[in-house]
């Protein structure tokens, strides 16, 4: 089994910045990728930024030049660094990871973002 844990979520200003983190821990070795989605209640969860075991990272459109992920192999934590945050990127963030063909998910962390 693995877990993720999320961290890092609050509420911030439209402008603000936040970085969510995401641990994994218990049967981890091989963890091919790391992903970062979101959700807004009622809506479907969207893909927002995911990093391969490599490095080679790939975002969402709405988020490009934005956010970055990131990524600590020796950790087993991915990072996501939100800069410039609007209103529209208020929701649940989930860590999903794919561990030897197996997709996990975090139970998500809250980002609020208004004046």
């Amino acid at each position: 089994q693995v877990q993720l844990v999320e961290s890092g979520g609050g509420s911030v200003q439209p402008g603000g910045s936040l970085r969510l983190s995401c641990a994994a821990s218990g049967s981890i070795f091989g963890i091919s990728v790391m992903a970062w989605y979101r959700q807004v209640l009622g809506k479907q969860r969207e893909f927002v930024a995911s990093i391969r075991s490599g490095g080679t990272a790939a975002y969402t459109d709405s988020v490009k030049g934005r956010f970055t992920i990131s990524r600590d192999n020796a950790k087993n934590t991915t990072y996501l660094q939100m800069n410039s945050l609007k209103p529209e990127d208020t929701a649940r963030y989930y860590c999903y990871a794919v561990v030897r063909g197996f997709q996990y998910w975090g139970e998500g962390t809250l980002v609020t973002v208004s004046s």
